[in-house]
């Protein structure tokens, strides 16, 4: 993993995913803080074959019955695991209020690149997918936790056995107090830093290792 040292405002952080090297642009939070910025909808259909295919490789032995991803940028990641385990059905978690929801399984979540609380909607029509089933969980990136852990209650909520979390990248390491003991169900392609600003430029933030 490396970083461009052009300017500031140009700097990127290079990672290999799974024997893919994508370059992501270093995106400012606050004037001190940024991320690296992956968005998995702008990475082209063969990123997300190939990410895909090596979660499921990684989630394959855990036997699930059925994968759960959160819109918005989960919904490829749920789709392309559940096509390389050769799964049929998967559910989505929704983050907007639409008119078939107005009687959803809800949970209360926080997001590092979203302002304010966001609610996760679980369609209740969807349950008997998830009741008594084993279950992976998947997103792109787990930074706080809060989102992942906020699918997995609400998963839990519905009677899911929740056997594995599979995400494209770990980003520094919040994401571990957050989930507790469910941070060691965790099966990841990559990792990345987050970054502080200093001598004109970002550099990666040293990491504490629960």
């Amino acid at each position: 993993m490396t970083m461009t040292d052009t300017s500031s405002a140009d700097q990127t952080w290079s990672v290999d995913v799974a024997g893919l090297k994508i370059d992501l642009p270093i995106v400012p939070i606050t004037p001190d803080f940024a991320i690296s910025l992956m968005m998995v909808i702008d990475l082209g259909v063969r990123f997300g074959e190939h990410v895909g295919r090596q979660l499921a490789k990684k989630l394959a032995h855990l036997e699930p019955d059925v994968v759960v991803g959160a819109a918005t940028l989960g919904i490829p990641v749920a789709i392309e695991v559940s096509r390389a385990l050769r799964l049929d059905d998967y559910v989505i978690l929704q983050k907007s209020p639409k008119i078939h929801l107005g009687d959803a399984l809800v949970q209360t979540i926080t997001s590092i690149t979203s302002k304010g609380d966001q609610k996760l909607l679980l369609d209740r029509r969807a349950i008997p997918l998830l009741s008594g089933k084993r279950v992976v969980v998947v997103d792109d990136v787990v930074a706080s936790g809060s989102s992942l852990k906020g699918s997995v209650d609400l998963v839990r909520k519905a009677g899911g056995d929740v056997v594995g979390i599979g995400v494209i990248l770990t980003e520094a390491r919040d994401w571990q107090e957050k989930l507790g003991a469910d941070a060691s169900l965790i099966h990841s392609l990559a990792h990345i830093p987050q970054f502080s600003h200093d001598n004109g430029g970002w550099h990666p933030m040293e990491e504490t290792f629960l």
